[in-house]
Formats: C-alpha cells, sequence, structure tokens
C-alpha cells in the first residue's frame, strides 16, 4: 500500500474548503488550483495576467519542494483564466518557469475565479523520480 502525504499551505480556505494544497501518493504530486495570493492571502498582481501566473507557479514550486519534487518533474498543467484574451501573459510565465521541461497543458476561460480580481488559476501534476 502506498503511503498517503498531505502538504498543507496554511491557506484560511483549506479547512473551509477540505482540502490540501497538494498530495503525494508515492511518486505521483497533485497539486490543488492554485490561485494568485500572497503569504498574507492576499491577491498579488491586482490587473497583472502576468504576475499572477507567476506567483501562481511559486506557490506551486514551495509545494512540490515540500513534496520532495520540483517544477522539472511537472508533466501536467491546467490553467484557468477568466480573460482568455490574456494567453500570451499568463502563457509567457508558464514558458519561463517550465522552458526546459515543457509539461502537457490546458488554458480554459472560465466566468470566474473565487476573488473576482483573480484572473489565473493553475493546478499541476507531478511524478517524482525513483528514490
Amino acid at each position: 500500500m502506498l503511503n498517503r502525504e498531505n502538504i498543507r499551505s496554511g491557506a484560511a480556505w483549506e479547512p473551509k474548503v477540505g482540502y490540501s494544497r497538494a498530495v503525494r501518493i508515492g511518486r505521483l504530486v497533485a497539486v490543488s488550483g492554485t490561485a494568485p495570493v500572497g503569504d498574507d492571502g492576499e491577491l498579488v498582481g491586482a490587473g497583472d495576467a502576468y504576475a499572477q501566473a507567476r506567483r501562481c507557479i511559486e506557490i506551486i514550486e514551495k509545494a512540490l519542494h515540500a513534496a520532495g519534487g520540483g517544477l522539472q518533474h511537472v508533466y501536467r498543467t491546467r490553467m484557468f483564466v477568466t480573460d482568455i484574451d490574456q494567453w500570451e501573459a499568463i502563457g509567457r510565465a508558464h514558458a519561463e518557469a517550465f522552458g526546459a521541461a515543457p509539461p502537457a497543458t490546458s488554458m480554459v476561460e472560465v466566468s470566474r475565479l473565487i476573488d473576482p480580481g483573480m484572473i489565473v488559476e493553475i493546478e499541476a501534476d507531478a511524478m517524482l523520480p525513483e528514490e
């Protein structure tokens, strides 16, 4: 049986919604939808799609480090955006972060996210190397 590790970030939403920032089972790590919030819980990069995407990826990277991995282990991302016309700025942040090992990805426009100022939310799946 594989061990399950729940990785918490301490975000106020985790206990309210009942989720973990990431879950590691064996070599697989699933990172929850990640919004562009600061350590204080406030929105980062208001009105700036690039800054918001970068912040999402920073949080994902931190969760992956807690699970024993890094961005290079990500094989799939999903980007939910409220304005698909901002795809280039969001895509640029994604390409900068994952350029050496680009994952499979999707970018989908949604009607809104949990905070009206949020433009992007990103999920990631990773497979860690064998120990």
